[in-house]
């Protein structure tokens, strides 16, 4: 389990733990059998968004850590570059192979960018994981907009609820997961007098994931 700054150093001083950072935060590494084995119920809870994400590692009692990211956006550029490179090396007047089959079709795949998208999520999720003890993700359900009469789009098209199912079923192989909407968060919100800031790309934590 976590613990406080003043008890880490008092280890630390005294031989009983070996201090460490993990991808910039803090930690000790216990020299001793610790007095307790007990766990507490710790909640990730993760906002989605398209230019920024919010991810808090909280427990009944305490918040222990709040990360603010930016959202994967630039590999769709990547990818559309990548691909007029290799059509204008075709159209030289140099040998090369011949065109493959397209060997994607028929399978269920998730296009790149959505792909990497959601896998930034899971990577950090994976991070968490290493340094706390997690028992439950708790994620704010987001979705795609519909379209009128558009049955494929609206069941499996969206890029948004393929890569957001893909992200549920990892995450529930990891530590139970509960979905809320955005109502939910919104009476949670009214309810604990939080407030949310209208500065979407501020850097402030209370700004919401845009």
């Amino acid at each position: 389990m976590p613990t406080t700054p003043s008890r880490a150093k008092r280890w630390i001083k005294s031989g009983k733990a070996t201090p460490f950072w993990n991808s910039g935060v803090f930690c000790v590494r216990l020299n001793i059998e610790p007095s307790s084995h007990n766990y507490q119920p710790i909640a990730v809870g993760i906002d989605p968004g398209s230019k920024r994400e919010g991810f808090t590692v909280k427990s009944k009692s305490h918040t222990y850590l709040n990360i603010q990211t930016h959202a994967v956006d630039w590999v769709k550029d990547r990818v559309e570059v990548r691909r007029n490179m290799r059509r204008a090396r075709r159209f030289r007047n140099t040998p090369c192979r011949q065109n493959r089959a397209n060997r994607l079709v028929n399978k269920n795949r998730i296009p790149p960018s959505t792909k990497a998208r959601w896998q930034w999520k899971l990577r950090i999720v994976n991070w968490l994981t290493l340094m706390f003890p997690i028992s439950t993700f708790v994620v704010e359900d987001i979705k795609a907009r519909t379209w009128k009469n558009g049955r494929k789009w609206n069941v499996s098209f969206s890029p948004l609820e393929v890569g957001k199912h893909w992200f549920y079923d990892l995450l529930i192989k990891i530590a139970h997961l509960e979905i809320r909407s955005g109502n939910d968060t919104y009476e949670l919100r009214q309810k604990l007098g939080l407030k949310k800031s209208k500065q979407k790309l501020s850097n402030k934590f209370e700004a919401p994931p845009c």
